[in-house]
């Protein structure tokens, strides 16, 4: 029996329903669309990565998303991440979280990129 139950219009299939760790995922997949400070009434959430997205992709960019990410994984008690990879791409950023289920203790990886040319964020599967 799913813990956690949702939907997303996002699954690319005629069946909305989420449940648990692929709930969750998508959960940290929204927080990823949204620019920091963009939400109403809660201007902690979303990410700072669009605003960094056509600066120089350097050491303290790197560290800047490194440590976005880890706060925006710390705010859902659902989920931790075990590493964070940020890389630079073509089109844009691509992080490679190792993120860990803590209701079931189970690992997954969930790799998004960050597309500059379309303002989008794309889980690689």
């Amino acid at each position: 029996m799913p813990i956690y139950r949702g939907f997303s219009t996002q699954t690319g299939t005629n069946n909305y329903k989420l449940f648990d760790f692929n709930l969750v995922k998508q959960d940290l997949i929204n927080a990823f669309n949204i620019r920091k400070g963009e939400k109403l009434m809660n201007p902690d959430y979303g990410t700072v990565i669009w605003d960094l997205i056509f600066d120089p992709f350097d050491d303290n960019t790197k560290q800047v998303i490194q440590e976005d990410i880890k706060r925006i994984v710390a705010s859902d008690p659902r989920i931790g991440v075990q590493s964070a990879i940020v890389t630079e791409y073509e089109q844009g950023i691509q992080i490679e979280l190792n993120l860990i289920y803590i209701q079931t203790n189970t690992s997954d990886v969930l790799s998004v990129t960050f597309d500059k040319n379309t303002r989008t964020v794309n889980q690689l599967i």
